[in-house]
């Protein structure tokens, strides 16, 4: 009888049995959203631009993008990259952009070619779990604006964003992970958490946090781990309210 109920009171309020970890915490750029490099030809069609005008490749042909090839060889940051990026761009319409102007256009494609479809059911499922969600992004608020933001439905399920554009303090630093776990109240061994570049996940790391890399050549891989750390399995239970 006490197993009955014990089986009944996991599967009616979604008890996760792995109690180890209680939150999820998530980067945003090419996390939550693609990359701008898998969004390049919608970007194209979104400007009126001919296909192919924007023939920068990134880790998807590193040999065929010389200024990435820089970017790797620390001679540039990844900003200078798509500082250089939005100025060429900007160039193909005849106006002076900068990384602002890139990113406030790229707010204009549909939500559902900008975010990953994993990342909406691993947040929904987090969430029916019960699990604490929170945001830690560098800078996200600066260069898409809070009204893209907010608009997103799936941002109405995290607890807490923490973005260095009001912190000033960005990752990799200690402290961007201890102002989210803070937020969250949660401790470092108590949460699995999503970034798409590897010194942030090592800074993650660093601080006692399960860190997951998230490469955008097979970005299904993190997502699957993460649901396997969460106790969520692999199939997702809800379908995507983002892409309505």
């Amino acid at each position: 009888m006490c197993e009955t109920l014990h089986f009944f009171i996991q599967r009616r309020f979604r008890v996760n049995p792995y109690v180890g970890y209680r939150g999820l915490l998530l980067d945003f750029g090419s996390v939550i959203s693609k990359s701008f490099f898998e969004t390049r030809r919608e970007f194209e069609q979104l400007l009126g631009l001919p296909g192919g005008s924007l023939d920068w490749s990134g880790p998807f042909d590193p040999r065929g993008d010389d200024i990435w090839q820089s970017m790797l060889a620390g001679k540039i940051s990844e900003r200078d990259y798509w500082r250089i990026r939005a100025e060429e761009v900007g160039a193909l319409l005849s106006q002076r952009w900068t990384i602002q102007d890139f990113c406030l256009r790229q707010n204009d494609l549909p939500f559902e070619v900008a975010l990953r479809p994993e990342a909406d059911r691993l947040v929904r499922d987090a969430r029916h779990a019960g699990m604490k969600l929170g945001i830690l992004t560098n800078e996200l608020e600066l260069f898409h604006g809070a009204d893209w933001i907010h608009r997103i439905p799936l941002m109405k399920h995290f607890d807490v964003i923490v973005d260095a554009t009001h912190t000033g303090i960005l990752k990799p630093d200690p402290r961007a992970y201890y102002l989210a776990l803070d937020a969250l109240g949660l401790r470092p061994e108590e949460i699995v958490f999503l970034d798409d570049q590897v010194r942030n996940v090592r800074g993650g790391e660093a601080v006692g946090i399960r860190s997951v890399h998230l490469s955008i050549l097979e970005p299904a891989l993190a997502f699957d781990e993460a649901r396997s750390l969460l106790g969520l399995g692999g199939e997702p239970s809800h379908t995507l309210e983002t892409i309505q």
